[in-house]
């Protein structure tokens, strides 16, 4: 087993590893930008790194930093957590050229499952259901609008290199088609790099559903059952289950087994996520491979009793996979609900700020995997994701009740936070029924998508990024000792998280 342990990460999945690595007896090393010097994560590590400049660029997802920083202090391996370098192949493979194990799978690996039109070409060469539609590698735009036209309306545009609904556009008719090809192509460029596009069926209203799998590097892989992942809002989850609500026993036993085909297919090796599409027939298609950690793992641990993160620690060192697909099943139903630093009446849009107090509910079956604390300021750098909260219970009902009692009972003060509108979602009661879509908030709460008349974004974002760097940002709500230049000085008394 490793020593030495760098988590090249931050927040609550920084936290996360580096309890699981103490827990077993590994040294870690938190790395941080200047913003989150006084975080959590850094605040528990066994050491740290200054990597200075908070601007992800400089910072968690400079690679040659970062390399350089554990060569220095002798770490062993580095785990990516999710996000920042967590899928990039480039990481990996400086890990591995630099003598570093990397917690997860190979460079190979991550680079296939990472282009969606090579992935689905894989998958369906083992028999795995793909959605029908356009995968090859010709990317001009007659050939495009041709097989398009082949496929039929509605379909999706799809970046190759996409996430986040970023490069998507659902076309529901040939007049919408060409327009929608180059909008596509023009955001996945921006975004990417890369303005390869894919087209596909557009299957109305499906059913986000998951299967954690674990794979070690003497070929044997297992799943670990599905994870109900439909509520979305902006293509991004909010709220996971498991078990999901739809899938019978035939159903589970099929997706799995069609996961498990799919990680052997390539070598899979480590913790990873085969994403499938559900029709309302019950009809499961692959989506995409998320080959890392998920950010609802936790739910997947409160009904099997596995330690994804240990064994993801286990298997890399070189320990072969001791979980038996035949003794493995799942106990009750979880919830896990993502706490955001955002205002949902306000078409979810980031809030910046100090957190003036803080208190997370406490009770049996109740997990809180978090990054933040009183005093902690949310920057306007990362992902607004301040928390995850995690209920588990003996059926579905109960563990909704549970998730309601305890949002109620968490406080964040210092910013705007989701939490009210996660309230809103369990309550609804085509939520209860489990009713649920990937269209779920589009159908219930279009209005919340909306971004009220106000500042632009750009002027919003633009006057928090100041709000963190101006030397004098904590002076500023004492006007005589601001700035007479700051921005803040001509918008009235409006203010943002402060």
């Amino acid at each position: 087993m490793f020593k030495k342990v760098m988590i090249a990460n931050r927040g609550e999945i920084a936290v996360r590893i580096i309890k699981a690595c103490q827990e077993m007896g590994i040294k870690t090393v938190a790395i941080y930008s200047e913003v989150d010097s006084n975080s959590p994560h850094v605040e528990i590590a066994d050491e740290s790194v200054n990597l200075g400049d908070p601007t992800p660029s400089e910072s968690y997802l400079n690679i040659a930093k970062i390399i350089e920083n554990a060569r220095k202090i002798n770490v062993e391996a580095i785990h990516p957590g999710y996000g920042f370098l967590a899928e990039n192949p480039d990481f990996a493979k400086a890990c591995n050229d630099s003598g570093i194990k990397f917690i997860g799978p190979t460079p190979e690996v991550i680079r296939l499952m990472g282009d969606k039109i090579e992935a689905k070409k894989t998958i369906a060469s083992v028999k795995v259901p793909v959605i029908p539609g356009y995968h090859e590698e010709k990317q001009d735009l007659a050939t495009l609008i041709k097989e398009g036209k082949k496929i039929g309306f509605p379909l999706l545009v799809k970046a190759t290199a996409g996430g986040g609904g970023k490069g998507m556009r659902v076309v529901h008719a040939e007049a919408e088609l060409e327009q929608s090809i180059e909008s596509a192509k023009r955001e996945a460029k921006s975004a990417f790099g890369n303005d390869s596009v894919f087209l596909e069926q557009y299957i109305d209203k499906p059913r986000h559903i998951e299967f954690q799998i674990l794979a070690d590097e003497y070929g044997h892989v297992i799943h670990l059952f599905e994870r109900e992942c439909s509520i979305q809002r902006r293509h991004q989850k909010i709220i996971e289950e498991t078990p999901s609500p739809v899938v019978t026993p035939k159903l589970r036993e099929a997706m799995g087994k069609a996961a498990v085909a799919a990680a052997e297919a390539v070598g899979y090796t480590n913790a990873g996520t085969i994403e499938f599409m559900v029709d309302d027939k019950h009809n499961f298609y692959f989506m995409e491979m998320n080959t890392r950690l998920q950010v609802e793992h936790p739910i997947t641990e409160a009904t099997t009793g596995v330690d994804l993160v240990k064994w993801q620690l286990r298997i890399a060192s070189g320990m072969e996979l001791t979980i038996k697909q035949k003794n493995l099943f799942q106990r009750g139903h979880a919830l896990e609900c993502r706490i955001y630093a955002e205002d949902p009446s306000n078409g979810f849009l980031p809030s910046i700020g100090t957190l003036e107090k803080v208190e997370i509910p406490i009770g049996p079956n109740i997990r809180n995997d978090t990054g933040i604390e009183t005093n902690y300021h949310v920057s306007p750098y990362y992902d607004p994701m301040l928390a995850k909260l995690t209920v588990n219970s003996e059926n579905r009902e109960e563990s909704i009740n549970k998730m309601i009692w305890a949002l109620s009972h968490y406080i964040v003060l210092g910013v705007t936070t989701n939490i009210s509108f996660l309230k809103k979602v369990l309550e609804h009661p085509e939520f209860k029924k489990g009713n649920i879509t990937t269209q779920f908030i589009n159908d219930y709460f279009r209005d919340w998508l909306i971004t009220k008349e106000g500042l632009p974004l750009d002027a919003i974002i633009a006057l928090a990024v100041y709000d963190s760097l101006h030397p004098q940002r904590q002076e500023i709500v004492r006007y005589k000792e601001a700035d007479p230049h700051s921005p803040w000085q001509h918008v009235g008394r409006w203010r943002m998280g402060l």
